[in-house]
């Protein structure tokens, strides 16, 4: 066999996909407190679970912030590294059937890239994402488990917590449904309930994200963007894209595999010009 493994090192998660020939094998993540220790043990992981041996892996592509830590060959096999940005963008553009696309990456923080059939640009981030509403969790809800979080934004309501138009206005504004956020958190108060809380970050946070996206890329002229990272798997995702698609024209999917178009890029670019020695 002739198995090329990509695996994506992040600040807490390792997550790991194999192509054998054009088909992908279904990708996974691992948690772990170390980066390389997650990188070892993903790679013995999916090599068990997929009946795979060492023997059938021909080559190795890292991506991610920790793959600034390793400076091995991983396991003995050819190994590269592999431009995070790069990897993103064609991962996302794998997953879309568009000839051109904006790549918004929802990570830790959050960046974007164009991606066309000639070109791969990066347009540019913004800090915020996970890490934003972790961190305000802390301070607000006493809580950083993000699995927490997420399951207390699904039981709030968020129109206790940020101004919409329809508070200011009784009609409805040309451009603007009474339904668009004209401020968030600002109509919170110390008596909000957590899950409101929750339910304001974690809003505040994607609408900023998907904001930023399209005026960073709106000289682009492109109109289809795709939502990649693990901010996806939020279900208010879905709901605050399908209002962004009205108000601003423009066509936002999130694909299957969403969380993995990273470490799937990191494979598919086969860029072999940072092989490690």
């Amino acid at each position: 066999m002739n198995i090329r493994i990509g695996i994506d090192i992040g600040s807490s998660t390792t997550k790991i996909v194999a192509f054998d020939g054009d088909r992908m094998l279904e990708p996974m993540s691992v948690r772990a407190d170390s980066q390389v220790a997650s990188l070892y043990g993903a790679f013995g992981r999916y090599l068990y679970e997929n009946s795979l041996d060492l023997a059938d892996v021909a080559e190795v592509y890292i991506t991610g912030m920790g793959s600034k830590e390793v400076d091995k060959l991983v396991y003995g096999k050819p190994t590269y590294k592999v431009d995070e940005f790069e990897a993103t963008g064609t991962g996302g553009y794998y997953l879309t059937d568009k000839k051109e696309v904006i790549v918004v990456s929802m990570g830790t923080g959050s960046f974007f890239v164009k991606v066309t059939e000639e070109e791969m640009k990066h347009l540019g981030g913004v800090g915020l994402g996970g890490g934003t509403i972790i961190g305000l969790s802390s301070l607000l809800l006493n809580t950083n488990d993000i699995h927490e979080i997420a399951a207390l934004s699904r039981k709030g309501d968020v129109a206790k917590i940020d101004l919409r138009i329809g508070d200011l206005a009784k009609k409805k504004l040309p451009g603007l449904n009474l339904d668009v956020t004209a401020s968030n958190f600002g109509k919170a108060d110390s008596g909000c309930k957590p899950e409101d809380v929750a339910a304001g970050v974690v809003h505040m946070v994607l609408e900023n994200i998907c904001q930023t996206a399209i005026l960073a890329s709106v000289s682009t002229g492109i109109k289809d963007y795709i939502l990649i990272g693990g901010l996806t798997k939020f279900l208010e995702c879905q709901e605050i894209t399908e209002a962004f698609k009205s108000l601003w024209d423009v066509e936002i999917s999130i694909p299957r595999y969403s969380d993995y178009a990273t470490v799937i890029g990191a494979v598919l670019t086969a860029n072999k010009s940072q092989e490690i020695k």
